[in-house]
């Protein structure tokens, strides 16, 4: 049966560290919306130059065209069994068009659709992210707090320097909060009345949280 997962949750809850963790765990691919759309605006598709254009004036690409670049990656072979997808939907519409890409590529075959959702305090995750910092090298990220290099300043896995990203302060933490729980939280209801939502305490260290998780999904 195949695997099809979504997260959910605020800015800095812990998703992404998780999402990849779990792909390898399951041997399914970690399809990281935001990635997804750099390569396509990177590659000169079509789709990724439509989305530039918006980006470039600050303005959100569209559901449809989003959904259209989700449905492509979605339809690959490496997808057969599955997917862990990370970033998306961040909206209702978004949320109806997955419905239709799963109705698509699912069709005569049967798939269990989880949606976990990070449940975790805000006052954590403000920490996580004014004391968050990533390896300019190779990407690796840190956090001062609560998963600090061993040589301040110094990436552990390819010795790069460690800078912090320029929207890692409260002040755009708490418009990203705003944001989150203004058109992403109502994913939450909606999931939850079809039945597919699943709890996650992700309060706690990354093993912690991943001992949880794997109860929820094995």
């Amino acid at each position: 049966m195949k695997r099809q997962m979504i997260f959910l949750g605020p800015p800095a809850c812990g998703k992404g560290t998780q999402t990849g963790r779990l792909a390898e765990y399951f041997g399914l691919p970690h399809v990281d919306t935001g990635s997804l759309l750099r390569a396509e605006i990177k590659a000169q598709t079509e789709n990724g130059m439509i989305a530039k254009q918006y980006i470039d004036k600050g303005h959100l690409v569209p559901p449809e065209l989003v959904g259209s670049i989700i449905k492509d990656r979605l339809s690959q072979k490496d997808c057969t069994n599955g997917y862990i997808l990370d970033g998306y939907p961040r909206s209702l519409r978004q949320a109806e068009i997955l419905e239709e890409i799963n109705a698509e590529l699912n069709k005569d075959e049967k798939a269990n659709f989880m949606a976990i959702y990070f449940d975790v305090d805000e006052s954590l995750l403000l920490s996580r992210i004014v004391n968050r910092r990533s390896c300019s090298a190779c990407g690796e990220i840190y956090n001062l707090k609560f998963h600090p290099t061993k040589v301040e300043g110094v990436c552990d896995k390819c010795g790069g320097e460690l800078t912090q990203r320029k929207d890692d302060t409260e002040e755009i933490a708490r418009e990203r909060f705003d944001t989150y729980k203004r058109e992403t939280a109502p994913l939450i209801d909606y999931y939850t009345q079809k039945g597919v939502l699943h709890n996650l305490d992700a309060n706690g260290s990354i093993n912690e949280v991943w001992d949880r998780l794997l109860k929820i999904v094995e």
